[in-house]
């Protein structure tokens, strides 16, 4: 198949189910549908390519600016390529083709993900990116017994985020501390509401019935964000924390009751993504039983 020709282009809706499976092919661990990456392609600063072979999708590039970023022209890319359509030259084709619409958008920096394979540390490195900090896929066997629930403190209540679908702006808050607190390379100015709801609250994998929400006093101070690819797997999206309320135990009360929820919706397996350095989440992750199943390296290159 390597003689091939293939074409780099912009994404058409058509696209979506061969471009979810390009991302997903040999990953399991990673969580999408055709309807998320139709929505994605649709934010304001999402870009998306796609290499087309033979009349079918075989991989994409993802791009655009880290529009909350306090350093300024620092952008985002990653791609995928399906593993039967590697070392004819696609992955190095939307690299570049990615990198030089970054460009054009002003960005000088751009920050992004590989598999922790051989192939393709080797293959980043080759280009000139930067190793950088590592990220673990952990998953869990929700047809096996999970851990019985924590007691509920005194004064704290658990709620869904169905409950809040008129007014999310209390799990906002709640989110946005959290934020602050993420591992990362860049530093991050807090998320605008407005585009809190329309990039994280309303994707269309969001489960707000199965997300979790710890009220203390009558008022959310902890959650435990839950996405579903609609069949059989859960992805633990977020877990958060007020800063006022850390350390009681309140991130692995909410993110049982979401495990608990989601195995008695059916779902068959979870699975989650941690910066390494996350130690109080990875620990967490353990005594429900997650066990790593993956990970991937961050890298830096300068355009």
């Amino acid at each position: 198949m390597t003689s091939q020709p293939y074409d780099i282009r912009p994404f058409a809706p058509s696209d979506a189910a061969d471009a979810a499976e390009a991302y997903r092919a040999g990953r399991p661990h990673q969580v999408t549908t055709p309807e998320v990456v139709s929505w994605q392609a649709a934010l304001p600063d999402y870009h998306l390519l796609v290499a087309e072979r033979a009349g079918r999708v075989v991989g994409t590039v993802r791009f655009g600016p880290v529009t909350e970023s306090t350093t300024p022209h620092q952008g985002f890319l990653n791609l995928s390529v399906l593993p039967e359509h590697r070392g004819a030259g696609i992955g190095t084709a939307l690299l570049a083709a990615g990198e030089r619409r970054l460009a054009a958008l002003g960005v000088r920096d751009v920050h992004g993900w590989a598999d922790g394979t051989p192939e393709a540390l080797g293959f980043a490195a080759a280009r000139g990116y930067r190793q950088g900090r590592a990220g673990r896929y952990s998953g869990l066997d929700l047809t096996a017994p999970l851990p019985p629930l924590p007691p509920t403190p005194p004064g704290v209540e658990l709620r869904t985020a169905a409950d809040f679908l008129e007014d999310p702006y209390p799990i906002y808050l709640v989110d946005i501390d959290g934020t602050r607190a993420e591992p990362g390379d860049l530093e991050l100015d807090d998320q605008p509401y407005e585009g809190w709801l329309a990039e994280i609250w309303r994707r269309p994998d969001q489960d707000h019935t199965l997300t979790a929400v710890v009220l203390a006093d009558g008022e959310p101070v902890a959650f435990s964000a839950a996405q579903t690819d609609g069949r059989h797997t859960y992805w633990s999206a977020f877990t958060a924390t007020r800063s006022t309320h850390r350390g009681r135990g309140l991130a692995k009360l909410a993110k049982a009751h979401a495990l608990h929820r989601a195995k008695a919706r059916g779902l068959t397996a979870a699975y989650t993504h941690n910066d390494a350095g996350n130690t109080p989440m990875l620990a967490i992750n353990d005594w429900f039983g997650y066990r790593v199943c993956a990970e991937e390296w961050k890298h830096h290159k300068a355009l």
